[in-house]
């Protein structure tokens, strides 16, 4: 009896051993992703400017830009008002404003675009005016709404929708795989819907992390989280049951860090700063502070991006449709699906 039982019983453990696989690389990726996107944040060519046309305006931002060693991009604005429309345009991250003859030195800086930006600017500038003998005053020009006092509510907010666009990926490919590439297109397209009014919810009545814009940062929303899902049923196809590793490299690991919802490029490593021109969480996380924040200034731009990261999955899917329609079916199916619901017990929040 006992002899009979072990092939089976080696076989199971060789079964348990191979799904053991998958979480382990997730927790390999997720150091790897978090703590070199997170772990040393340090300003690079981080945009600031001193504020005045003079002679001792320019040797003042010579000589912090000196100091800083790379840190800091130092500039000069002509006035106070044209650091506040550098700093609604993010071409810059903070402005200085010497001070003198009785006035005391003032910082402006817009806390809407990050809130880990403005407190680096903050401590740099700090030190500055203590050289001049003089407290700082710190302005935000650009606050937060009321219910997102650091900004990275916005942030969480990409979190739930990408996790409920990627675990939606498991389901659709997993209990769906039986169905033919058009219907599974036409739910994710339905469940993007429902992922993206949920995140309006959140993000409007629920948690008040806007105070307008709604309409936009839903619709936003509806397209990166079809973007997501998108590329996910367009990859299932080929990658099986390791379609919840794959999605989770491009849409947690990769995407998370290189967001901007927590340190700005400019206070990271040059691959997570790359990652952030193109990268579609990036574009949902600027596009909504464009939106939201800084009168659209850039909004365009965001919005392609997200548009691009859709066509590439809608493409990625009819293609995964044609090459699931060459393959011979028959009896094979309901085993395949069988095989595939094991990715639903796969799938983590993260």
């Amino acid at each position: 009896m006992s002899s009979a039982s072990a092939p089976g019983r080696s076989a199971a453990l060789r079964h348990v051993l191979t799904h053991l696989l998958t979480p382990l690389l997730m927790c390999i990726g997720m150091g790897l992703a978090y703590l070199g996107a997170f772990a040393d944040p340090s300003p690079h060519d981080l945009p600031v400017a001193v504020v005045g046309s003079g002679a001792s305006a320019r040797d003042l931002a010579r000589t912090i830009e000196d100091k800083a060693g790379g840190d800091l991009a130092v500039r000069t604005v002509a006035d106070r008002g044209e650091a506040v429309e550098r700093l609604k345009g993010q071409d810059i991250y903070g402005a200085y404003l010497p001070g003198g003859h009785g006035e005391a030195p003032e910082l402006l800086v817009a806390s809407a675009g990050s809130d880990t930006s403005a407190a680096v600017v903050e401590k740099v500038f700090t030190k500055v005016a203590a050289r001049q003998g003089a407290p700082l005053e710190v302005s935000d020009v650009v606050p937060t709404a009321g219910g997102d006092p650091t900004g990275q509510g916005l942030f969480f907010l990409l979190v739930a929708l990408s996790i409920g666009s990627y675990a939606s990926v498991a389901v659709l490919g997993g209990a769906g795989a039986v169905l033919p590439m058009r219907l599974r297109a036409l739910l994710a397209a339905a469940t993007s819907l429902v992922v993206s009014v949920i995140g309006a919810l959140f993000a409007g009545p629920v948690f008040h992390l806007v105070d307008h814009g709604l309409w936009g940062v839903w619709g936003l929303g509806w397209l990166y989280s079809a973007g997501i899902l998108f590329v996910g049923i367009g990859l299932h196809p080929f990658l099986k049951r390791w379609t919840t590793l794959g999605v989770m490299v491009l849409f947690v690991m990769l995407n998370f860090t290189s967001s901007g919802g927590i340190f700005r490029p400019e206070l990271q490593n040059g691959f997570f700063a790359a990652l952030h021109t193109f990268w579609n969480g990036a574009g949902f996380m600027e596009g909504t502070r464009s939106l939201v924040y800084f009168d659209s200034a850039g909004l365009s731009g965001h919005v392609w991006r997200l548009v691009l990261w859709l066509v590439a999955g809608a493409a990625l899917a009819v293609i995964a449709g044609a090459v699931e329609a060459g393959r011979s079916t028959g009896a094979a199916a309901p085993v395949e699906a069988d095989e595939e619901e094991e990715e639903l017990e796969e799938a983590v929040g993260v």
